[in-house]
Parts: C-alpha cells; structure tokens; sequence
C-alpha cells in the first residue's frame, strides 16, 4: 500500500464537541455531519460525536446510515427534501426537515402521512442562498404550524467570524419572530465561538468540530480547538538539483542553487490541491507548508495527480522512508489552506477516496 493516510482522533472530535459546549452551555447541539462528515468519514465519527443532541446533514443517504448505525437522536436534513417521494423516507425514519421555500411546503400539505414532522423554518436574514425573506416569513409559518407544532426558527449567518457580523441579520429575525412561542437555532460554529448572543436553543456546530477555525483572524488552537485529522505520507524518493535546473510539470520552479529535493506519496488525486505554492513566472514566492521528519519546509514545484515535491535543502537527515505530516498536529489545515488560497473547510472535504483511513482514541 502506498504510505498516506488519514487519521482520526475520536478524542480530539470528544474534546472540541466539550468546547462547544464550554461557549454555548445552555444550548442543544445539532452536530453537522454533512459533506461525509467534512471529508472525515461519516461512519468513522459519528460515535466521536454521539453525545450531541442531534445530527445535521444534507443527503437522505446520510440520515439513514445514522439511523442504521443506532443513533436515536434527531437528525436534520438542511436542504430538507427534493421530491414529495423523499417524504416516504423521511417519515419512516423520524427525519426532521428544514423548510425553506414555497414548494416545500405544498408538498407536506399534499402529503399523506400523518406523522408530526419536526420542521426547521428557515429565515433568509441576509445571506440570499436559501430561506423565505421576512416578509414571507410569517404566512410561511402559518402554514406550517397547521401541520406539526413541532417547529423550529432557523437562520444562517453569513458573517458571524467578523466583530458585529451578525448583529444585522439577527436584529431581523429579531423583528420578525418577536413573541413567537418556538424555539430557535442560529448559531454555526463562527457564531458559536464569536457571537454569544446568538446562541439560542440549538446551535448548529460544523468545522469547529472538526479542529479547524471558523474565523480568518483567529487559529484553532487559539479557540481550544484540536485537529481531528492527521494527513500523513513518507518521502519516497530524493532528487538533487543543479543551479538552474527545473522541477515537475511545466518547468514551474527553477533552482536558484543546488537543493535536495523530496518526493511525496501524496498528489491531487488524494485530495491535495494542484494549485499548492504561489508562483511568479518560474520561480517560487511561496511555497505551502509540510513537516518532514518532524522538521519543517515547503513543497516546490508543482503538484502531480499521485506526488509532490518538498525541499529537503536544509534537511540532510531526511531520507526515503522519512515521516511526512501534510497537514494535522503540527501544521493545521488552516495554514494549509492559507498557502493555498482557499480555507480548510474545502481540503478536509476534498481528501479522496482512495486515501485509507485510520481511527485512533
């Protein structure tokens, strides 16, 4: 087997769902497993997660291997449902639904099952991707409630990780709930970490579940927060560079002296994004950072569908067989992601099947 591998701290998913609950202690937690678990495995964490008070996720498929696995708590489909056939689904499983347009709505009406769906109303506050505007918001209700009185209101912030970011939206779904006897959820986990007025009767809790931040100026570790995946490989082979010579597809990166150059069991096909450095012409401005050996560097050159290259220059113990830590304990995925231009959320979801994973305490 090729030497990377992704592994999963149960203890660290333990103690960062204890850490939302230390910002939010008089809140439920709707844990977000969506996305396969943000790249993790769905299957491999929910156990770490299972003291939650329920699950959120986008697919039916995923609500219904949380079931099967034996959890009993509410779980939550986001998106609530595509077609009025998913309903025959939905109430054999005892899912619970968000509700966030016109025709959603038409469909629980013309359901024929009479079982109490639970229905997360949702409010669109500002963020313009889903949820029924505040005008519309009250009839929407109405409808609902002649239904199930089993309702929850529900927003989503798009801004909570900036000071104020959520006051706006929040004073309108304020404005427009005022009085109303039903419970509440608001929070994702920026809110959770960095608006505690928002905090309410559920919060819906995600990345900051999984050991990365929610919020540009501030890291994880600063938060209480511990990486739950380690993305690992081994150098598998070693290159020696001449002044002026290239390296990888497309002659992307000239050495300016000689180097010792490591080659990594670990490409974009595993999930690492292509676009790994910064670049100016042939030579190298930024390169993304790695730990070899327990010592740190950055990758050169650019990255290959199975490989990438990493400067072993000032590494000389560093052979083949030599550790690689792509991103994990001592290099988070954040800082990853910032080298990379995009942010953790997107490479923990993009770690590829074909990646064996392993699961410690």
């Amino acid at each position: 087997m090729r030497p990377i591998l992704a592994t999963i701290s149960q203890k660290a998913l333990q103690h960062n769902l204890a850490v939302v609950k230390k910002y939010a202690p008089h809140s439920k937690v709707m844990a977000a497993l969506k996305a396969n678990g943000y790249g993790h495995g769905i299957e491999r964490i929910a156990h770490g997660l299972s003291a939650a008070d329920g699950f959120a996720v986008l697919g039916i498929d995923e609500a219904i291997t949380l079931r099967e696995m034996g959890f009993e708590q509410p779980i939550l489909l986001l998106e609530g449902v595509f077609h009025a056939e998913s309903l025959a689904i939905v109430n054999a499983y005892r899912l619970s639904l968000v509700i966030h347009c016109s025709g959603q709505i038409d469909m629980l009406e013309q359901s024929p099952y009479r079982h109490p769906f639970n229905i997360f109303l949702k409010m669109n506050t500002g963020m313009n991707r889903l949820g029924f505007v505040p005008d519309d918001y009250l009839n929407a209700l109405a409808r609902v409630t002649k239904l199930t009185p089993n309702v929850t209101l529900m927003t989503h912030f798009a801004a909570a990780d900036e000071p104020a970011g959520a006051d706006a939206a929040l004073a309108i779904f304020e404005q427009t709930t005022k009085g109303l006897p039903y419970p509440s959820s608001l929070a994702n986990s920026a809110a959770i970490l960095c608006q505690p007025q928002t905090h309410s009767d559920w919060v819906r809790p995600g990345i900051m579940l999984y050991g990365a931040t929610p919020a540009r100026h501030t890291s994880a570790t600063e938060f209480g927060l511990k990486p739950v995946m380690q993305l690992t490989s081994e150098i598998i082979a070693i290159q020696t560079l001449k002044t002026g010579e290239t390296l990888g597809y497309g002659n992307r990166f000239t050495a300016s002296k000689p180097m010792r150059v490591g080659v990594v069991a670990c490409g974009y096909a595993d999930g690492y994004p292509r676009h790994a450095g910064q670049y100016s012409g042939n030579d190298i401005l930024q390169g993304v950072p790695v730990v070899v050996g327990g010592k740190k560097t950055q990758t050169i050159g650019r990255v290959s569908m199975d490989m990438l290259f990493v400067d072993l220059t000032e590494l000389p113990q560093a052979d083949i067989g030599a550790p690689v830590e792509l991103w994990g304990n001592t290099i988070s995925v954040d800082a990853v992601a910032e080298a990379c231009g995009t942010i953790g959320y997107e490479l923990l979801c993009a770690v590829a099947p074909r990646v064996p994973f392993k699961m410690i305490e």
